[in-house]
Parts: structure tokens; C-alpha cells; sequence
């Protein structure tokens, strides 16, 4: 039987929080009767490269490169975030953020100063973030901050370069935020969310696009029916997890309107 991985890294926010995620897997791949491998892929090795290999089995990965099908995968099932504005859905948001102390009250106070993004194929990091800022674009304004610090790749190079004034604000997927602060809340003190960017589908689980769909089947059955499980109480809390949705390449279609909407106002990147 082929080997088939799989990973947590999107959400990986701390080593304990990997390991949190890691026991979830084995406990999905144990009842869906799919033996995988989890395989550590750390920051700041690119995402891309783990997504394009062939023996995925359930690995996280971004609705924004599932739409622009930047790696032939199969979306399989999504986690619905423990939070009241998931509102029990499989959705997440980016939380534009800036350190505690600085005057911004709302997000027009921050043009003008430097913003960052992580990488361009990022919904929560990039799209989300450039699609925000379109309505305050004008024909006499179409640049709103001085300085853009491009390509920060990771939440916590956003998260950190925020925090100590490197920028005065990012884009922080909302999911990602929610488990720093639960398990490292040191990094968050001092930092405030200014606006977020409306909910679209949070990242899902995918696998390679050449997995048998039998076995696909069965790992969506054991994600979607991982909440009704006697082993999943003990992750509830401390991943913040209510439970999984099913996913699929449909569900992230959405995604290719913000970024057409972006292009065809010529605002290829935040600006």
C-alpha cells in the first residue's frame, strides 16, 4: 500500500499545538481505516512544494491555491473554528491588525504608513487583505500606503513584524489568531484587531489529486464525523474545533471573484 502523509502546518501555531493536531489525525486516519504518515514540513519551507507532492493524504491547505489550482488536489473536509463568528461554519476571516498603542481608530488612519502582506497565493494574508482595501481606492489615491514589505511568507512574521514596529499593520488569518492567543498569549498582548475582511471557507484538509476516491471518502467521513467521537472532547477546547465540514473545490470558487475584482481595477497587489 502506498504511503500517504499528512500535515498540519497552516495551523501549527506552536509545537504543542502540532502535536494537539498531529493525535487528531491519527485518531481521523484510525477510524476512516487510512493509514497516513504525518510528515513536519516547518516554517518557512514553502507551502507549495508540500502541496504539490503526489502522496497527500490530509494536509491543510489554502482555498486560494485550491481555486487558482496552483497543485492538483482534492479537498476533503474543513475545520469550523469554536467561535462565535464562525457561527458554526467552516469559515474564517483575516483580522487587520496594530499594536495596542498606536492611534489608528480606523483603518483609513493607517494609510499612508506600512502595511505587509505574507505571500500572494495566501486568501487570509494577501487576497483577502487586497480585496478589503479596493473600496477606498480612488483615481487620486490608488496607492494607500507608503511602504508595502511584501512576501513576510508566515501569520507569525505578520504577527511579530507588527509587534515590534516593523509594520504598522497586517493581515492575520483569524483561526491562526484565535489559537495564538490560546497558546501563546505573550505574543499577542499589545496587539488589537483594527477591522477584519468578511468570512469566506477557512482552509481545508486535501489530498493529492490521484488518491483513490474510496479512501478520500472514508477520510471525509472520519473528519465530518470526528465531533460525535468519544476521543474529540479533549481537542475541542484547545484547538478551538467544533468540528469538521465537508469540502470541495467548488466551495472555494468564490475566492476567483475577489481576486478578478483586484486585477480588473489594476490593484495586483496591496498598495
Amino acid at each position: 500500500m502506498r504511503p500517504w502523509i499528512t500535515n498540519a502546518r497552516m495551523y501549527a501555531v506552536t509545537p504543542e499545538v502540532e502535536t494537539l493536531w498531529r493525535a487528531l489525525l491519527e485518531h481521523v486516519s484510525t477510524d476512516a481505516r487510512v493509514p497516513l504518515d504525518y510528515v513536519p514540513y516547518p516554517a518557512p519551507r514553502p507551502l507549495e512544494d508540500l502541496w504539490s507532492r503526489g502522496d497527500l493524504g490530509a494536509v491543510l491547505m489554502c482555498g486560494y491555491p485550491i481555486a487558482l489550482k496552483l497543485a492538483p488536489v482534492i479537498p476533503i473536509a474543513a475545520p469550523i473554528p469554536r467561535v462565535e463568528w464562525a457561527a458554526h461554519r467552516a469559515v474564517y476571516r483575516s483580522h487587520l491588525i496594530v499594536r495596542e498603542d498606536a492611534p489608528y481608530r480606523t483603518l483609513e488612519d493607517t494609510f499612508g504608513g506600512r502595511a505587509g502582506w505574507t505571500v500572494a497565493h495566501s486568501q487570509s494574508g494577501f487576497n483577502a487583505f487586497r480585496h478589503h482595501l479596493l473600496r477606498f481606492r480612488t483615481p487620486a489615491r490608488r496607492a494607500l500606503y507608503a511602504e508595502m514589505v511584501e512576501n513576510l511568507v508566515t501569520a507569525r512574521a505578520v504577527l511579530d513584524s507588527v509587534r515590534e514596529g516593523r509594520i504598522d499593520i497586517g493581515p492575520l488569518d483569524a483561526y491562526w489568531h484565535l489559537l495564538i492567543a490560546r497558546h501563546a498569549p505573550h505574543l499577542t498582548a499589545g496587539i488589537r484587531v483594527l477591522d477584519s475582511t468578511p468570512l469566506t471557507p477557512i482552509p481545508p484538509f486535501v489530498a493529492a489529486a490521484g488518491a483513490p476516491p474510496d479512501m478520500v471518502a472514508r477520510l471525509r467521513a472520519g473528519f465530518t464525523g470526528a465531533a460525535a467521537r468519544p476521543w474529540f472532547p479533549e481537542f475541542a477546547e484547545p484547538l478551538r474545533l467544533e468540528g469538521f465540514a465537508q469540502a470541495t473545490e467548488a466551495s472555494f470558487a468564490s475566492l476567483l471573484e475577489w481576486d478578478r475584482e483586484a486585477r480588473e481595477a489594476g490593484f495586483e497587489r496591496p498598495a
